[in-house]
């Protein structure tokens, strides 16, 4: 019963008491200074937040100092595992650089294997593939984004959402240990991967996308998430997409209240214009003049049937569903709108892409069928001008042809 986390209280108690200045900072219980970085007034941070924010979720809800309680209902139970620093160093290998599977704004993500009935390592290959997620103290996100990640992904569960297994708060560590997901980011497949992704894989993979954030902003007491980009997005061997990375999830408006939050948070280029009138938008650098804001570059293209297949990657070479993209392009305008009301709710968008799967009007077939028209048409036209000349040199060769010319 150590190991599991059946109720807030526990959790609590782990805090209060893991929250202490370590004896030795260079002792076995650090990860190495490569990763991570220690010093007091981060530990003060942990200590004037960790009471007030790891606490049960009715005491949240009457606490001033929170202004986002978590959600509570369409949750199970917590059954979170509560692993040691040391179980978590050795499933990783010691947190072995050549074990890294990425880093991000919250700290380093580790590849490690535990056993299947328990939080004690197990050797690389064998019990449960897992990835381990590092808090660093001093990196953009905090203690405070370390107890959202716990709190959302603790109590929420959906096949769209990554699962979180358990955690570590130990001295000045902070670690959560997830689910693997073998075939990494939606990003890496979309940018860095050689062999592009296939059509069918896409709309797999918006349609669980969707299906995830339905699921959040569904509920009674809504969650939205705030973070929503192709890193974000986890794919299984199956390419089932799963949103991750909950440290900037909040709760969402009930009745009067509004969802608009003074804190901006985010990667830049990924929220709804009434969340922020700044001009937070998605960026490449890299583009020319012109296509270097996505949304302002696509608008146009996205409303007009003519263009909107300049928008679709050229690497597909004409592997992709002639309608699906029309469909897709009219789901994204919508979505682009600047009125609020106007945009389809995430219901809606999952409705709107679950037909899609099925469709087979490859835009190769149609090049193809066009090219053997066009083959039919020529080789016709061709039947034809040799008969019209066959017949016109049958005339002029005539008997009588050649009379008249003599009678001449």
């Amino acid at each position: 019963m150590e190991n599991k986390c059946g109720c807030w209280a526990l959790l609590k108690r782990g805090v209060r008491g893991a929250c202490k200045p370590s004896a030795s900072r260079d002792s076995a219980n650090t990860i190495p200074r490569t990763s991570l970085v220690y010093d007091a007034a981060t530990e003060t941070r942990y200590l004037n937040a960790s009471n007030r924010e790891l606490c049960p979720p009715n005491e949240a809800k009457l606490s001033s100092d929170n202004p986002d309680p978590p959600p509570t209902d369409n949750k199970s139970p917590c059954q979170l595992l509560q692993f040691t620093f040391q179980e978590l160093k050795s499933a990783t290998g010691n947190f072995r650089p050549d074990s890294i599977l990425g880093e991000g704004g919250f700290g380093y993500v580790f590849k490690g294997w535990i056993e299947e009935n328990g939080t004690a390592p197990a050797k690389p290959g064998s019990g449960i593939t897992v990835a381990v997620k590092s808090l660093k103290p001093d990196g953009l996100q905090g203690h405070r984004e370390w107890v959202a990640e716990v709190d959302f992904l603790g109590q929420l569960h959906h096949p769209n959402l990554v699962k979180l297994i358990g955690y570590c708060i130990e001295d000045d560590q902070r670690l959560l240990v997830y689910e693997f997901m073998t075939r990494g980011s939606l990003e890496n497949h979309l940018f860095r991967r050689t062999i592009p992704l296939p059509w069918s894989n896409r709309i797999m993979i918006a349609l669980g996308a969707a299906k995830g954030l339905a699921f959040l902003h569904g509920g009674p007491e809504p969650v939205i998430y705030r973070d929503f980009k192709t890193s974000n997005i986890l794919l299984d061997s199956e390419y089932n997409a799963k949103l991750s990375d909950f440290g900037l999830a909040k709760a969402g408006p009930q009745g009067d209240k509004t969802h608009v939050s003074t804190r901006v948070v985010g990667t830049y280029g990924y929220a709804a214009p009434e969340y922020v009138m700044t001009g937070r938008r998605s960026m490449d650098k890299k583009r020319p003049s012109g296509e270097q804001n996505l949304v302002a570059w696509a608008r146009p293209y996205l409303a007009d049937k003519r263009k909107l297949y300049q928008l679709v990657d050229p690497r597909l070479e004409l592997h992709y569903s002639l309608k699906g993209v029309q469909k897709v392009s009219q789901l994204a305008y919508n979505c682009l709108s600047r009125d609020p009301k106007s945009r389809p709710t995430m219901d809606e968008v999952v409705k709107a892409l679950i037909p899609l799967q099925d469709l087979n009007d490859l835009a190769i077939l149609s090049y193809h069928s066009r090219l053997s028209q066009q083959a039919r048409r020529k080789k016709k036209s061709e039947g034809t001008q040799q008969h019209t000349n066959a017949a016109s040199k049958s005339i002029r060769d005539s008997p009588l042809n050649t009379s008249k010319q003599r009678c001449r």
